[in-house]
Formats: C-alpha cells, sequence, structure tokens
C-alpha cells in the first residue's frame, strides 16, 4: 500500500489503537499513540490527532482524557461489549460440545479481540478447553450455514442422518437417507444444537442433532408444516422434551416435596403453577414427552417426587422400574 493511502488510514488505525491498549483502567499516552501510528507507517502530528480525537467523540466514541502519574492519558471507554459479556461468550463457547476443540480456540481468540489487550489477559486466564467432551466434525459450522439458508429461502432440505457405532466411529444410522425435511428453527439443548424441522412423510414436528447431520442438500420445493409452527414455541419445546428424547405429549400431574421448587421452576420455568398439596409437598401439572429420558429425571429424585395422573403414565412409569428391577435379579 502506497503511504498517502495509509495516510488515508490514520483514523481507522487511531480507532484500532484504542480499542487495543485502552480500557476503563488503561490509558495511552499521545507519544505512544504517535508511536503505534509509525509502526503501522502512517506519521501524524498531535494536532491532527486531536481533531481525530474529536470526531471519533463526535460520531459515538467516547474517549476521554485523564491524567496518570503525570502524564495525560486517553481512553476509548465504549466498547460494543462490557469484559462479563465477553467472559459470558467464552464460557458458552467452552461449554458447546458440538463446536471442536480447534474452533473453540479460534473463536476465543476472537473474542478476545472484542477487548483490550488487558481485558484479554483476564479472558486467557479462565479458558479450559482441552479435556472436554467436544465433537470432532469440524463442518458443522457449515451445516449450521446450510440449514439458515433453506430457511431463509423457504426450502426443503434432505440429508444422511448418522450415529455412533461400537467402534467409536459414526456411521449411517438406518433409514438415515431424510428427505423432504422442512427446516424451521435452531435450538441448543443441554450442550447440544439441533434443528428443529417438519418431518412431511410422518407428518410430525422433530428435531435432529446438527452434528450427527452429513451432505445436506437444499431441495427447490417449498417448506412444508408453516400451521405446525405459527404458533411453535422453542423454549416451551425444550422444556417439554427430555434431554431431546422424544415421546407421547401428556399433561402429567406430579406432586414433589417442597424441596424440589428449585428443581422444578429450573426446568419448567417460573410460569409454572404452584398447588399446595400438604405441610411439605406441591403438586403442578406440566405438559411432557413421555419417554424414558423423562422417568430417569423422576428416578434422579427418588421417593421426592411422585405421578399422580394420568394413570396410563403412572402405569408406564412402573412397567420401566419393574424391568429396570429385573434387570438385577
Amino acid at each position: 500500500m502506497a503511504k498517502s493511502e495509509k495516510q488515508k488510514m490514520k483514523l481507522i488505525a487511531l480507532l484500532e489503537i484504542l480499542k487495543e491498549y485502552t480500557d476503563e483502567e488503561h490509558g495511552i499516552t499521545m507519544s505512544d499513540i504517535i508511536s503505534q501510528l509509525e509502526k503501522r507507517e502512517i506519521r501524524a502530528e498531535r494536532k491532527s490527532i486531536y481533531s481525530d480525537i474529536a470526531l471519533l467523540n463526535d460520531n459515538g466514541y467516547e474517549i476521554v482524557k485523564n491524567k496518570e502519574k503525570g502524564n495525560v492519558t486517553y481512553c476509548l471507554l465504549s466498547r460494543d461489549f462490557e469484559l462479563p459479556e465477553l467472559k459470558l461468550l467464552v464460557d458458552a463457547v467452552q461449554a458447546s460440545k458440538f463446536i471442536t476443540e480447534k474452533k473453540s480456540n479460534e473463536l476465543i481468540k476472537k473474542i478476545e479481540a472484542l477487548s483490550s489487550k488487558y481485558q484479554a489477559t483476564a479472558l486467557q486466564r479462565q479458558v479450559y478447553v482441552a479435556n472436554r467432551i467436544k465433537t470432532n466434525y469440524e463442518s458443522v459450522y457449515y451445516n449450521i450455514d446450510e440449514i439458515n439458508q433453506a430457511i431463509n429461502t423457504n426450502s426443503q432440505i434432505s440429508f444422511d442422518y448418522y450415529e455412533w457405532n461400537l467402534k467409536k466411529e459414526m456411521e449411517l444410522r438406518r433409514n438415515g437417507n431424510k428427505t423432504n425435511i422442512s427446516p424451521w428453527g435452531l435450538m441448543w439443548d443441554d450442550e447440544n444444537y439441533y434443528m428443529v424441522a417438519f418431518d412431511a412423510e410422518s407428518g410430525l414436528i422433530k428435531h435432529y442433532r446438527v452434528d450427527k447431520m452429513r451432505k445436506i442438500r437444499s431441495m427447490d420445493v417449498p417448506r412444508d408444516g408453516k400451521d405446525k409452527f405459527e404458533k411453535f414455541d422453542m423454549a416451551v419445546y425444550a422444556k417439554k422434551v427430555f434431554s431431546m428424547f422424544a415421546g407421547s405429549e401428556e399433561v402429567v400431574k406430579l406432586e414433589f416435596k417442597n424441596r424440589l421448587i428449585g428443581v422444578v421452576m429450573d426446568r419448567f420455568g417460573k410460569d409454572v403453577m404452584i398447588i399446595p398439596s400438604g405441610e411439605d409437598t406441591f403438586v403442578v401439572n406440566v405438559k411432557v414427552s413421555v419417554s424414558n429420558m423423562f422417568f430417569g429425571w423422576l428416578i434422579g429424585m427418588g421417593s421426592d417426587v411422585k405421578i399422580l395422573e394420568p394413570v396410563s403414565v403412572v402405569d408406564q412409569f412402573k412397567e420401566e422400574l419393574e424391568r429396570i428391577r429385573n434387570q438385577y435379579q
């Protein structure tokens, strides 16, 4: 790039310097600003930098002048993200099983770049990606892009759906060649990413793990199931389906010990109606997808929870308990 072209980049370079070297607790002197600009082969006088700082302030960038140990310093206070927000993003990337270790480290580096170099050091101290459970399927990001594109263009998709085998390899699931699937949304549940879609063949809303999808192809066919999704709520769907294991949908009456109120609210939300039923128990009526995962959730609370209604679900639970008991005869 010619020197004259680099001079035109002075304002952008100044903003980059302020973003990297300053924050609420750290400033930069005018001498250091000039030195950093020279490293970028941009020459500038103090007077022109004062004007540039004023211009940035006039355009929404809050740059303040302070005195630090006898020196006048400048620091950029306005940022797209505050440090606690960046820490939340780093935590989300670390916890996401559907993001590979390599991609997690790349994303965290990009998040660090949104902060000053001093804040980036604070973010680095809390990075624990190695030895976490992570997918090894790098193309999950392209899957997400393909699915989003199909949603935006109102198109059905086809894809191959895989599962793990005993050799720890992914193999095509039986009947894993999916066609005429209409994607309507993406959701994150239990540390995994899912596509929620309408299956034209069964006429049902289904979900698929994005990291288990391969060879996604957009079809030149409009999506089906619009009427099913007009009032569809992803959050409500996630509450009903335990660990994304589908089953028959039922309104179930459950009785809990009072000490489990937090567990109930974590699972069903604070809008769930709590009905006192005794000195130390309460009852809720919730719509759930009745499956072995739902029963497993109940088993985890032992005698502190009881299914009251409907009788059909009580009988299913008894059968599951008997099946487990017989396994240990």
